[in-house]
């Protein structure tokens, strides 16, 4: 039920330098929204970190006015809002330092499932496509909510994949209520309500699609579920930060190399030389590492055992071995042994990597599995 609580909490975030941070403390400090309003002008010294600057809008009449147009807008459009300061945020998210002080949310869904983000590039392939429905396919049985940004490409697949194979699925929305973006996916955003998914924005219903808006909405793509799967993207893709997001918040990344010259694989396989994700063998192995109760029918390998055991060159050989030979081998000293510069290694490694050989340490030392 919206509340005059609900007024006071637009109309003080509202107020231009109000973040969630901010708001947070006030409400910490003056216990409600509608306190913080009335008082923090005058005692702003009550609270830490908090200046005259910070407060100068607050008690502004038209963040008020412009709060009750927003309470109308969601009680017609059945939209409900949810205020992190009385932890009615999905539990996860509430724990992340910068969450959202309100979140809208249109739909509703059982929060209590276990969450999997999953997201990727706008240009996706069909190997990226192609990952998605196995691992749709795999998980059918588990009961689990997908987490996407409602894109196009990967963002899309995940959500009309979960529909469906029947899993709910949560769409992050970078803008308000009063638009949908991209307008090619409204159907789709139709569809995930009327098949129990949620559109969730922490954008007042106004606010268009601005670029700054996706980099803060991964946030919350990373925010609400212990792991994110990132499934294509390019060096400095969007999913780039989402997957900076989820190593912050501490969440599992996991990642799905690919060639090297692939463009949309080559930021999947940096995460995961950077030890940044870990990265996706099989499909098999994302869900015992996802910890779900799936069932025991055969799941099969993205790269099949035939490939894996491919022949190594002999630049892979030689550094296979001499890593096997010394356990947590730094790059500098593995240089030194087989006498190749350590760009030239690199590469080499990555390839070794992405077919099981070898894994990476923090401070670039490398063993052999």
């Amino acid at each position: 039920m919206i509340t005059e609580e609900h007024l006071y909490a637009i109309a003080l975030r509202e107020c231009s330098l109000i973040g969630d941070i901010n708001f947070h403390k006030l409400v910490r400090a003056f216990e409600s929204p509608q306190e913080a309003w009335k008082h923090a002008k005058k005692d702003y010294s009550k609270t830490d970190g908090i200046g005259r600057k910070t407060v100068s809008d607050i008690g502004n009449e038209d963040y008020l006015k412009f709060a009750e147009r927003e309470l109308k807008f969601c009680e017609k459009n059945d939209i409900s809002i949810h205020l992190r300061y009385r932890n009615e945020l999905p539990h996860l998210l509430n724990e992340c330092d910068d969450a959202p002080a309100i979140l809208y949310q249109k739909g509703s869904i059982d929060y209590s499932l276990q969450k999997v983000s999953i997201v990727g590039t706008r240009n996706m392939t069909s190997y990226g496509k192609h990952f998605i429905g196995d691992f749709m396919e795999a998980t059918k049985s588990s009961k689990y909510l997908s987490v996407s940004g409602l894109a196009l490409g990967v963002d899309k697949e995940v959500h009309e994949q979960s529909i469906q194979y029947k899993i709910p699925t949560v769409a992050v929305l970078a803008h308000g209520f009063q638009t949908l973006y991209p307008s090619k996916n409204r159907k789709l955003s139709e569809r995930i309500l009327e098949e129990g998914g949620v559109l969730l924005s922490e954008f007042n219903s106004s606010r268009k699609p601005d670029r700054e808006n996706f980099i803060q909405r991964n946030r919350i793509i990373a925010g609400l579920s212990p792991a994110t799967i990132v499934v294509e993207t390019a060096f400095g893709g969007g999913s780039i930060s989402t997957a900076a997001f989820a190593n912050d918040y501490n969440r599992d990344v996991f990642a799905l190399p690919g060639k090297i010259t692939d463009p949309y694989s080559q930021g999947c396989n940096q995460l995961v030389f950077q030890n940044k994700a870990s990265a996706i063998s099989t499909v098999k192995d994302l869900i015992d590492s996802l910890g779900f109760n799936h069932s025991k029918e055969h799941v099969a390998e993205l790269f099949p055992y035939s490939e894996i055991n491919i022949q190594l060159t002999e630049n892979q050989k030689a550094i296979y071995q001499s890593i096997k030979a010394h356990p947590q081998v730094s790059l500098d000293d593995l240089a030194q042994m087989i006498s190749i510069s350590p760009y030239k290694i690199l590469p080499v490694i990555l390839e070794l990597e992405l077919l099981g050989k070898v894994k990476s340490f923090s401070g670039r030392q490398f063993t052999a599995i």
